[in-house]
């Protein structure tokens, strides 16, 4: 596991990219990818490292320590920061595979792993391995990944079907760069395509497997400190994502104020104004409230893991309600910034307006939203059943 002054150089390298970044957003948008030379500062500071197990060279950061990397990068570029979410949760995942497919997956000690959730993909049983055809929409990173999670449907004997996670190399798998979007358009989400691709057995696993507690047997299966649960790190980066977001807007809001007044009013400095002042303030405490939250679910899910103990159902069910609260939050700072930014914010140059739609579009994906989350912990709070098993 990496030591604090190893975390600390990594994030002060991170803040010392972030203008370039930042700089880097408007290509971004137009390329509809994540920039390569975001990927190279960020594979220079070691970010690729960060969910690596320190077996395989990597830094095997814990999760709030992962967070904080990920909202600083958030900061600077919203779309790199949502990659990133989708990039370290699948490294995760790789790490719930067996010990084979472990050394091939982080066979260079950093590694970017995007994951295709949706099961629309087929497996067919072939000599030592799998056939793998389907097509994966909002495939998030999958320009600048090494490795691709898919889910996909395998038919046994007896005419059931189970769903699998299959690790495949992008090197073999094509896409379509067919995201055209008004929010998020930098993280890349196109449409990746196997055709007969072999997936030998050691990269294929269950999809519960995978989800829970990973296939029996590999090296770190009674490891402690690291295993989180996929739903649970994936909306905690999520969360810390968003909050890096507001992070970055609130700093870019600030930047802009000065010598701005208040257009067809007295008013000549628009940072004296009474409701800008309010605004400001309610804004920042809704953003230093969405991280506060952050480490009543980052201290449970670290005391479980340090104690080789998994998140019963309802706390696994109470951090989807707090991470997807503390992401409102940060949408709201956000949100109430652009109304008291003027019409000038609508240019494309001013990088304010992307960090408004892009966390616009990212709440509105199908684990952010609020209130199925709110639904799912206020079950829990009330003695019922969460009312899903995507935990």
């Amino acid at each position: 596991m990496a030591t604090n002054s190893e975390f600390t150089d990594l994030l002060a390298a991170v803040e010392k990219a972030h203008p370039v970044i930042r700089a880097n957003g408007l290509e971004a948008e137009e390329k509809s990818r994540v920039p390569e030379q975001n990927l190279r500062l960020l594979e220079e500071a070691g970010v690729f490292r960060m969910a690596v197990p320190a077996r395989f060279g990597g830094l095997d950061l814990g999760i709030a320590d992962q967070g904080a990397v990920i909202s600083e990068i958030a900061r600077a570029c919203p779309s790199t920061g949502w990659a990133m979410t989708v990039w370290l949760t699948g490294a995760r995942m790789a790490a719930f595979y067996p010990d084979k497919a472990q050394e091939e997956v982080f066979a260079g000690g950093s590694v970017r792993v995007s994951i295709g959730f949706a099961p629309t993909g087929t497996l067919v049983p072939t000599e030592g391995g799998y056939l793998l055809n389907g097509r994966w929409n909002y495939n998030t990173g999958c320009h600048g990944a090494d490795w691709d999670g898919l889910a996909a449907m395998l038919e046994h004997p007896d005419g059931t079907t189970e769903e699998f996670l299959a690790l495949v190399p992008m090197s073999e798998l094509s896409i379509t760069d067919d995201w055209d979007v008004t929010s998020g358009s930098g993280t890349g989400s196109a449409t990746t395509t196997a055709k007969d691709v072999f997936v030998p057995a050691h990269r294929v696993a269950s999809y519960g497997e995978i989800m829970s507690t990973g296939v029996p047997g590999r090296w770190n299966s009674t490891a402690k400190g690291r295993e989180y649960g996929v739903v649970p790190f994936i909306m905690s980066a999520y969360a810390l994502m968003a909050v890096g977001v507001a992070r970055g807007a609130y700093g870019l809001f600030l930047d802009r104020l000065p010598g701005r007044g208040i257009t067809y009013t007295s008013w000549t400095d628009q940072k004296q104004h009474p409701l800008t002042q309010i605004q400001v303030a309610t804004a920042a405490n809704k953003i230093d409230a969405a991280e506060a939250l952050s480490s009543k679910w980052l201290d449970l899910l670290q005391r479980r893991a340090d104690a080789g103990e998994d998140p019963t159902l309802e706390e696994r069910a109470i951090v989807r309600g707090r991470t997807a609260f503390a992401g409102q939050l940060a949408k709201e700072a956000v949100e109430l910034l652009q109304t008291a930014s003027g019409a000038s914010v609508i240019k494309r140059d001013v990088p304010f307006q992307r960090f408004h739609r892009d966390i616009l579009g990212f709440t509105l994906h199908a684990l952010a939203q609020v209130n199925v989350n709110m639904e799912v912990q206020g079950r829990v709070l009330l003695g019922l059943d969460p009312g899903t098993d995507i935990l």
